[in-house]
């Protein structure tokens, strides 16, 4: 593997970004580093947030003080140790750990980069405290909803949009220019690229979410369809589920449609960037396909793409890669 942050971070980054990981390997060596950087603060300050141990006030008041810490506003790190005990996963357990070398790492890149890094930082922990705070008392007994579309779509730029806005200025700064119209273009799309991704994941974890008292699926669409969060712990309830749940496939499928796009406008000779963002956009296509077949409300049959899937889609994406004409007909052929 290729060190990007340090042994330790490296090999952390690696347990902890599971397929995204594969994206991250293959960006080209100019910005690799500073989006393997941000998945790791935005992964521990999401970890921070989304712990099931301890008061969500303390898990509050500690992501401040990460962030605060982060943006160079404060000295003071909060101490994570017993988080860091009370995680079942090893590899989150150890990010919190290093949380002081991963913040002290934003210091390597040059000013710009820091600039921009910090504030796709601010901008993730800002979508993951109004989160913490939503789902505060929430619990499996008495579950809290997002309210309305509106809601959802701007948690969706929060915790993902905003990186593929960072995404987008990384490679304008580092690997290619291209004129103003473009690069509006480009901002739009990866913003959508990013709430794509993070739509896709609602989506596919709502049994899990409900389970920790979290329903994203907005109260008044679920009223207009006749439906509680009730309804949504019952896999009998997906006939009645499915015209609501499809509309939210529908809306995340257009975004999807935006990260092809994108994938396009990119220059053909930048091959590790367009493979880099063809790889969660096939897996993404492939998720979809695996909703839209299956009872999502089937806590017990949890929706994945296969390894051995994941596999076949690199293979075909390094072969279509030097070929417009092949790449684009992957894109569109899942």
């Amino acid at each position: 593997m290729v060190e990007l942050l340090g042994s330790e971070l490296d090999t952390i980054l690696e347990e902890t970004s599971r397929s995204f990981y594969l994206s991250l390997k293959v960006l080209p060596p100019k910005i690799r580093s500073q989006v393997s950087l941000l998945y790791l603060l935005a992964r521990t300050s999401d970890t921070i947030a989304d712990s099931e141990a301890g008061e969500p006030e303390s898990r509050l008041e500690a992501l401040k003080q990460y962030n605060d810490h982060a943006q160079g506003r404060s000295d003071v790190l909060p101490d994570l140790s017993e988080l860091a005990l009370m995680q079942t996963n090893a590899s989150e357990s150890r990010l919190l750990d290093c949380m002081s070398e991963t913040v002290a790492s934003i210091d390597r890149f040059p000013d710009s980069d820091q600039l921009h890094i910090r504030r796709c930082l601010d901008i993730i922990v800002g979508g993951q405290s109004l989160d913490l705070e939503r789902f505060s008392h929430a619990t499996e007994g008495n579950i809290v909803s997002l309210v309305n579309d509106s809601e959802l779509d701007d948690y969706a730029y929060k915790v993902a949009g905003s990186v593929g806005e960072f995404w987008t200025r990384m490679a304008l700064s580092h690997l290619f220019q291209t004129n103003s119209e473009t690069r509006t273009a480009l901002f739009n799309k990866g913003i959508r690229f990013g709430k794509a991704l993070q739509m896709i994941n609602i989506l596919r974890d709502i049994p899990e979410d409900l389970r920790l008292g979290r329903c994203y699926m907005p109260s008044e669409v679920m009223k207009e369809h006749n439906l509680t969060t009730e309804d949504l712990h019952d896999s009998a309830s997906m006939d009645r589920f499915r015209p609501m749940f499809d509309e939210y496939i529908g809306i995340a499928s257009r975004h999807l449609g935006a990260a092809a796009e994108y994938i396009r406008m990119l220059p053909h000779g930048q091959f590790r960037l367009r493979g880099a963002c063809m790889m969660p956009v096939l897996i993404g296509q492939r998720t979809l396909t695996l909703l839209l077949q299956n009872n999502v409300l089937d806590a017990g049959n949890r929706i994945k793409v296969t390894r051995t899937e994941i596999k076949q889609m690199r293979k075909r994406t390094i072969l279509a890669l030097p070929l417009v004409g092949r790449s684009r007909k992957l894109l569109e052929s899942h």
